[in-house]
C-alpha cells in the first residue's frame, strides 16, 4: 500500500485491540490485491439506545487504480453489531467481495456492462424504502430506492413495468439502475 491505513474511531475512545484487529482485515485485503494503494477505515456507534446494545458500525474506503470502493456497515437491527469484531468481519466481508470483484474487473473477467432485464414491481415497501421485482422467469429481486430516480420510486407502484441491471450485492442479486417504463404506471397504491 503506498499510504499507511488509517484506522479512525468517530466519538469513541481509541481501542488499541480494535486497531489491531482492523489491521489484520486490511492485510488479508492487500494479499488480496497489491494495488491498494490506500485504506481508511471509521468505526462508529451511531445507534446508541440506551435500553438496548450499542451497535457499532464500520465505513471502509479502500483507494484502488480506477476507482474507490467504499463499504459503509450500519445495519442498525443486526444486533450480531453490538460486538465490534462482528461489525468490522462483516464489513471488511463485504469490501472483500468488492475488492474481488474490482480485481475481475480489471482482468476482463466479467464484462463491464451487464444486460438489461425487465420486470414487474411484485412488492413495495415505500417508508422502508425497498422493493422487489418479479422476473420474467418468475425469481424476485431486491432494489433499493436509490436505484431509482425519486420521481420513479414515487410513481412505483404493484405491477408496474421496470427495466433494470442486476448486479450482485451483499444478501444476493439486486436491482441497480432501475427506470420504470414510462406508460406502464400500475394503478393503486403502494404496498
Amino acid at each position: 500500500m503506498q499510504t499507511q491505513p488509517q484506522i479512525s474511531f468517530d466519538d469513541l475512545p481509541v481501542d488499541d485491540d480494535v486497531r489491531d484487529a482492523a489491521l489484520d482485515h486490511v492485510a488479508q485485503l492487500e494479499k488480496m490485491s497489491d494495488r491498494i494503494t490506500g485504506c481508511h477505515v471509521v468505526v462508529a456507534q451511531p445507534h446508541r439506545h440506551q435500553r438496548e446494545g450499542r451497535l457499532y458500525s464500520v465505513r471502509i474506503d479502500l483507494v484502488v487504480p480506477g476507482g474507490e470502493i467504499v463499504v459503509n456497515r450500519n445495519h442498525p437491527e443486526d444486533h450480531a453489531h453490538e460486538d465490534v469484531y462482528v461489525a468490522l468481519r462483516d464489513s471488511f466481508d463485504a469490501a472483500r467481495r468488492r475488492l474481488e470483484d474490482h480485481v475481475r474487473r480489471l482482468r476482463g473477467a466479467v464484462k463491464p456492462h451487464a444486460a438489461r432485464g425487465e420486470g414487474r414491481v411484485a412488492r413495495i415497501f415505500p417508508l422502508a424504502g425497498y422493493g422487489f421485482i418479479e422476473t420474467p422467469d418468475g425469481r424476485e429481486i431486491y432494489f433499493h430506492r436509490h436505484a431509482l430516480s425519486p420521481d420513479d420510486f414515487r410513481i412505483a407502484n404493484l405491477g408496474t413495468r421496470v427495466h433494470f441491471t442486476e448486479e450482485e450485492g451483499d444478501d444476493g442479486p439486486q436491482a441497480a439502475h432501475v427506470e420504470v417504463v414510462h406508460g406502464t404506471v400500475a394503478r393503486g397504491g403502494h404496498s
